[in-house]
């Protein structure tokens, strides 16, 4: 149905009532079912709920196609960002257009059905570069696109049965109707809204009072807690803080809710999207933020986008939008007045402090002091619990290397020594122990090397995530799903990739096996470095030629590496 509320225009909201939802899950025991993926639970989460209004499901071709090439529907409604469920080919060639389809949680639960309108198989390269300005694998939406999605979309209208379930936080975990409702009840008629993924310290809560102050408007803090950028720090611990600095605020004024978006990093696009979501949540006040939703440095280490592109895209929409943007002004310190200001404001002589991001994150890991001008202490205090010093942490170390390169020797060399060294449990994951033990039923095909790989990877990460050290070795010929393995280590612990960059033929040399010279007869398929490309690393945090040292000295190679890193001391 669709609400008609105050302050955020038309609200769509797609489900079902009590009796047509309990028959829509009757219905759907007889549908085939497309088990959702983290982004698309997130997506559909905000479609149904009426975050993403006026979309009533997955976009369509047409519809897709025009947000592309002109950030609008078919029907001219300004919409910046494409949103498609994508599927695997597989599912994709079983199902056809005006067929009904269960989509389902991880764990199975019925979230809603669709009709699906539209089957296509997009153009991920052009998609890239008209949504993010680049065909370019260092921006994290650009690499989920070619790594992670499937490779054909399905588009059509929703129906919803069942809210996904969150069991964290669920009383910041507020719906657009619940916000709107949350506004009217208390009179709220101009409200800010700050969008955030990262913690919150002193500047952000002085920039946001200030600019709730000035539009004489209440303050929504609603930051991010679906999938944000790869490498950020956990929405719980996150959560936590935010629930401290909250208490900074004027209890009447300011509310804090919590917004299950999967973020693209998309920069200007992102930006009014985001704008887009806060009006359907009933604010009328948004704060975009200096290179907002920026990705970070493309592959020749330029940002993605100009740190005002944001702002000028919203402020070019703002009319259409319906919601006033408020520019982020950059807060900082003036140690003669104990208090914060906006740098334009600083005068002649003043004398400013600041901390940068990548400095906080510095002392953060290296444990080193965090003063309270810039923080308050509670929040870091919540930072340090679960974000500890680099030499509390636990680590993966990730081998790379042609068969015969020496990974595992020098694997094997490395765990002696942290044992030597002791104060972590070491775990080494060696490319043929894994096969007997953890992936005995795999061929050495594409797909199963690939899915070899991602639970060397998830183990690790678990041995990491609980602080203990792991040690890889396998080949991972591929750079797509060694990224993956970051992904899955770096927001748990420290991730240390080592290129073993024996030549091939010394390892053809060293084959005592007789692997090379079976290939090279043409007696075993898809050989790395024979009859398989190996993708080798561009930027590993450690290069070794075992031409040049013993197993013992790269293994000492590592130990300095990990010493100059701060993993151990």
């Amino acid at each position: 149905m669709e609400l008609i509320e105050p302050h955020g225009g038309s609200l769509k909201n797609l489900y079902l009532d009590g009796e047509a939802a309990e028959a829509e899950k009757v219905k759907a025991q007889r549908l085939r079912s497309w088990d959702l993926t983290e982004r698309q639970m997130c997506d559909i989460e905000l479609l149904l709920n009426g975050g993403f209004s006026p979309l009533e499901g997955f976009m369509g071709k047409a519809d897709y196609e025009s947000v592309l090439q002109q950030m609008r529907l078919v029907d001219g409604t300004l919409w910046p960002m494409p949103v498609t469920l994508d599927v695997s080919e597989a599912f994709a060639a079983e199902t056809s257009a005006g067929e009904e389809i269960a989509l389902r949680s991880p764990e199975g639960r019925l979230i809603a059905t669709m009709a699906v309108s539209d089957i296509w198989t997009p153009d991920k390269s052009r998609e890239a570069e008209l949504v993010f300005g680049a065909d370019d694998r260092a921006h994290p939406a650009v690499a989920y696109l070619h790594h992670r999605a499937g490779n054909v979309y399905l588009g059509g209208r929703l129906r919803g049965v069942e809210a996904p379930i969150h069991y964290d936080f669920r009383n910041l975990r507020k719906t657009p109707e619940e916000t709107r409702r949350f506004f009217q009840e208390r009179g709220w008629s101009r409200v800010v809204a700050f969008q955030t993924r990262n913690p919150m310290h002193r500047a952000h809560v002085e920039l946001t009072f200030r600019a709730a102050k000035e539009v004489k408007a209440n303050l929504m803090i609603h930051p991010v807690v679906g999938m944000t950028k790869p490498g950020d720090i956990d929405h719980y611990s996150r959560v936590r803080c935010y629930e401290h600095v909250i208490k900074n605020y004027p209890r009447q004024t300011t509310t804090l809710s919590l917004l299950p978006l999967a973020m693209r990093m998309g920069g200007p696009r992102e930006a009014v999207w985001h704008a887009i979501i806060r009006k359907n949540f009933g604010c009328t006040h948004f704060i975009v933020g200096r290179d907002h939703a920026g990705p970070g440095a493309n592959s020749q280490g330029e940002d993605f986008y100009g740190p005002y592109d944001a702002q000028e895209l919203v402020r070019k929409y703002q009319d259409e939008l319906g919601i006033e943007m408020i520019p982020f002004r950059m807060m900082v310190y003036v140690e003669d007045r104990a208090e914060y200001v906006p740098i334009d404001e600083v005068k002649e002589g003043e004398s400013v402090l600041k901390i940068s991001g990548t400095e906080f994150r510095r002392r953060l890991q290296q444990g080193l002091e965090i003063p309270d001008w810039f923080s308050y202490p509670e929040v870091v205090a919540e930072l340090r619990k679960t974000h500890p010093p680099r030499h509390k942490q636990g680590f993966v170390v990730f081998f790379t290397g042609l068969s015969g390169s020496g990974k595992s020797t020098i694997a094997n060399a490395l765990m002696v020594k942290l044992l030597e060294m002791g104060g972590r449990r070491v775990t080494l994951l060696d490319g043929d122990l894994v096969r007997k033990h953890l992936s005995s039923e795999l061929t050495f095909s594409k797909e199963h090397r690939d899915l070899n790989i991602r639970r060397i990877g998830f183990v690790a990460a678990e041995i990491a995530k609980n602080g203990g050290a792991a040690i890889c070795a396998p080949i991972a010929p591929y750079a797509a799903t060694r990224r993956e393995v970051r992904e899955m280590v770096e927001p748990v612990g420290g991730f240390i990739e080592v290129h073993v960059a024996t030549p091939l033929e010394v390892c053809e040399q060293r084959d005592v096996k007789g692997l090379y010279a079976k290939a090279r007869a043409g007696l075993i398929k898809e050989f790395t470095g024979i009859s398989d490309p190996y993708e080798e690393p561009e930027n590993p945090e450690l290069c070794i030629d075992t031409r040049e040292c013993t197993p013992e000295e790269a293994a000492q190679q590592v130990i300095l590496k990990l010493e100059s890193l701060g993993f151990i001391r």
